[in-house]
């Protein structure tokens, strides 16, 4: 027996190193008939003749062959019968085409026991790693294809053109149709035809690619043809224009952002300040309420609705608005409305209040929590090539004009904002009318900072949850109240905007660190 398979083996080995040299010869023969992969693959198994198959396999584009060549690569090939099979994760056997493999009984066929797999040459392990990278721009994954084709088109190899040529003509998605475009441009630039160079110079400049400006700038050294070097010149000042126009257009967008936090919280400041005369100093303490209580929501929900994560968002907002103006009521009814017409004590009360509410939150929450943002949230609209708008700030910015709105609503088609607005007047006719000013008071009070809750509720999606958050929109709020107009709202929201897109315009041109807005 021992004997009988032996020469068994021997047979196998000889019929496979023939039919790669029959295989070879006939590709030699007839060198425009496409390669067959079964004969390919037993070139494959042939040391003499691995390195051969490999470049034969890495022109192709068959989904068979990555399995193929991730299948050596990984000690998952092995032979069965006279032929090649597979094994897959599962321990199942399938075929080099990726159709299972049974026995003469119709039931999945088994490896020998102790059987060796097909080994590969540690020499092509590299060869083997880069054909398979190339496979990835025929993924079914669309950030993987977009990866690929990057790497492909930085890569500086002229034979990984043919597939990327044959990947974009197969590709339905348009922005990595995009990607694959570019990546054969940057490497359509050491191409030895002039006409081929110029056309993708050209295409790289209509692109606006800001990923090509290396290679444009070493074909700028090297460049013989007048036409061509021309040509990449043009195309990078028009990369240069689109990246400053770029630039200009995010920077305006940072400073909507931000201006929109800022009107958020001095509406309230705006009404209180404007009611009442009241120097606030606790007004950035009510955004950190609001910050932490979406905090606490968000830990609620993981620990009890961790299936409903996404909505803990839609309980932490109006919860944020309820939370701060109870405070707000709290500290009027306690302490502000028995300092009304003094503002200097006004103002250190509500400091130490601040100071006592920050050391509250250092000492229960620690130094620095986060917040995380729900999936809706994540990603963004690209707005230009390299330029995509966070879909938590253009959630900010509709935030803020709803909460401009509805304080406009209540202020002016309410009866409640009537008795508000007449106090703001006159204080003393409206008392005389029947007015209770000190009920106002309180409930003007606790609304604004109940509005400064709001703010720090979606001030948490974009940045982290300290004790000290308030003090970096303190005195920003109290800006844009006096630069808009006390108790102005129509003031208010230019102010913000105003203040809002000048320090994020300026702010690139002064060292230092950025925005804590902008800088997330």
């Amino acid at each position: 027996m021992a004997v009988r398979k032996a020469v068994t083996r021997i047979a196998l080995v000889a019929g496979l190193v023939l039919s790669g040299f029959v295989v070879s010869g006939a590709a030699q023969a007839a060198p425009g008939a496409a390669p067959d992969l079964d004969a390919l693959a037993a070139q494959l198994v042939v040391p003499a003749t691995q390195k051969q198959a490999i470049e034969k396999l890495g022109q192709l584009d068959d989904p068979a062959v990555e399995a193929l060549l991730r299948a050596i690569k990984d000690g998952a090939l092995y032979r069965l019968g006279g032929r090649l099979v597979v094994l897959g994760d599962a321990g199942g056997l399938t075929d080099v085409a990726g159709k299972a493999v049974l026995d003469p009984a119709g039931r999945p066929a088994q490896l020998e026991s102790g059987q060796e797999a097909i080994p590969l040459d540690e020499g092509l392990f590299g060869q083997v790693q880069r054909i398979l990278e190339r496979f990835e721009v025929f993924s079914k994954d669309k950030a993987k294809r977009q990866s690929a084709a990057f790497k492909l088109g930085t890569s500086g190899d002229p034979a990984v053109v043919a597939v990327l040529t044959r990947a974009a003509e197969r590709e339905t998605e348009a922005d990595v149709r995009t990607v694959l475009e570019e990546a054969l441009a940057k490497l359509r630039l050491r191409s030895p035809d002039p006409k081929e160079r110029l056309e993708a110079v050209r295409r790289l400049g209509r692109s606006s690619s800001e990923a090509g400006v290396p290679q444009l700038k070493a074909l700028l050294e090297q460049e013989s043809d007048p036409a061509v070097k021309a040509a990449a010149q043009g195309a990078l000042r028009d990369i240069d224009t689109f990246v400053v126009r770029r630039n200009i257009v995010g920077y305006l967008f940072n400073g909507v952002s931000l201006a929109a936090v800022l009107l958020i919280m001095s509406l309230g400041l705006a009404v209180t300040f404007g009611l009442m005369g009241i120097i606030n100093m606790a007004h950035g303490e009510m955004l950190m309420i609001g910050s932490y209580t979406a905090y606490v929501v968000q830990e609620v929900f993981a620990a009890r609705f961790a299936a409903h994560q996404d909505y803990y968002f839609f309980v932490a907002l109006p919860l944020a608005f309820v939370v701060a103006g109870i405070v707000g009521l709290v500290l009027e009814l306690s302490v502000i409305r028995f300092l009304y017409g003094r503002p200097l004590e006004t103002l250190i009360v509500t400091w130490g209040a601040g100071m006592i509410l920050q050391q509250a939150a250092r000492l229960y929450f620690g130094d620095q929590t986060s917040v995380n943002s729900p999936t809706w949230f994540r990603g963004g609209v690209e707005a230009m090539t390299g330029l995509v708008f966070p879909s938590s700030r253009i959630f900010i910015i509709g935030l803020a004009l709803l909460a401009l709105g509805a304080l406009w609503f209540v202020l002016n088609r309410t009866h409640a904002g009537m008795k508000v607005r007449a106090v703001m007047q006159n204080r003393a006719m409206a008392a005389c009318l029947g007015v209770s000013t000190r009920k106002v008071d309180a409930v003007t009070f606790a609304l604004g900072t109940a509005l400064a809750g709001v703010a720090g509720c979606a001030l948490a999606l974009i940045g982290t949850v300290d004790p000290e958050v308030g003090k970096t929109y303190i005195v920003d709020s109290f800006m844009v109240v006096v630069l808009g107009g006390v108790g102005k709202l129509v003031g208010t929201v230019v102010a913000g905007f105003g203040i809002g897109l000048c320090k994020d315009l300026i702010q690139p041109a002064i060292p230092g660190p950025p925005s804590p807005v902008n800088g997330q």
